[in-house]
């Protein structure tokens, strides 16, 4: 039960949010990123996401076979570095689709009746 002086916009926001980060992340390692270039390119495009999300994700793509990684020591500490690999670029296809398709179907249904 919702208290009535709470409200749950942040909270919805948040939820919604969290269902567009594996699609913005895929976007964005399509080149080669480490981690911190990887957040730094997703705070620039209006996509912030926090350590803690973002390096349990990263895994978890690798994991389910989606990402290639490799250490690197370039100028400075030795660093992950991600990209996608072929089954991550199908994967992106589809849920660019997935998303376009979504959009246009909310849009719809987000259009006042009234006009």
């Amino acid at each position: 039960m919702v208290e009535p002086n709470s409200n749950p916009t942040p909270k919805l926001e948040l939820e919604l949010r969290r269902g567009a980060l594996v699609l913005a992340v895929l976007s964005q390692l399509r080149e080669v990123q480490y981690g911190y270039s990887l957040r730094q390119a997703l705070a620039l495009r209006g996509m912030p996401i926090e350590e803690g999300t973002l390096y349990p994700l990263l895994r978890r793509l690798e994991g389910q076979g989606l990402l290639a990684s490799e250490w690197r020591i370039e100028d400075g500490p030795p660093r992950r570095y991600y990209r996608l690999n072929d089954a991550g670029e199908a994967l992106l296809v589809e849920l660019t689709a997935t998303w376009n398709a979504l959009v246009g179907t909310m849009a719809g249904l987000l259009e006042r009746s009234d006009k």
